[in-house]
Formats: C-alpha cells, sequence, structure tokens
C-alpha cells in the first residue's frame, strides 16, 4: 500500500528538500514501521532528526500527524495505517 509523507521544516534539508512523497509500506503497517522504513531510506541523519538517542522513541520536539490527527489522539506510534493515508513530520522548533 502507498501512503503519501509530508515533510516540513529542518526536515527537509535532512532528505534532500523534497517536501511530499508517496511511501510504499507493506499492509497493516503502522506508524513505527513506517519510520524504519524512511530510516534505510534517508540513513543516519535521518534516524538523529527523529528519534531519542536510546531507543525508537519519537524526539519529543517532533509532531507527526495522520490524516490531520496528532499521534496522541490515535495510538502514537502504534497507529496502524491505511492506503492513501496522509503523514505529516513537523519538527517544532523553540529558542528566542
Amino acid at each position: 500500500m502507498k501512503v503519501k509523507v509530508e515533510y516540513m521544516g529542518h526536515i527537509r534539508n535532512i532528505i534532500g528538500s523534497v517536501r511530499e512523497e508517496e511511501v510504499e509500506i507493506h499492509d497493516k503497517s503502522s506508524i513505527a514501521d513506517l519510520l524504519i522504513v524512511l530510516s534505510e531510506k534517508y540513513g543516519e541523519p535521518f534516524k538523529k532528526a527523529i528519534y531519542e538517542s536510546k531507543g525508537a522513541d519519537v524526539k519529543a520536539n517532533y509532531i507527526i500527524t495522520v490524516n490531520g490527527y496528532l499521534l496522541n489522539q490515535l495510538k502514537g506510534v502504534e497507529t496502524k495505517l491505511k492506503n492513501g493515508d496522509h503523514v505529516t513530520l513537523l519538527p517544532i522548533v523553540s529558542g528566542g
């Protein structure tokens, strides 16, 4: 199945400035599975940007949505995806 992934913020620089792409994943894949596929495709810089330094937890400064719903409104990274879903990766930037 295919899902559309939209990249916002500095993650676009890491992956080569692509704003949106269709990604093919296995049926019944979750957000966690999708992130693994993207990590394999984009390598270590992507992993460092998305994941906490230890483990497979997504960094707290990342917002991931599925069809406009935040992961915390769903089942977190275990949220199952369906063909045609729209996933957005958005880093939260703060500073002064």
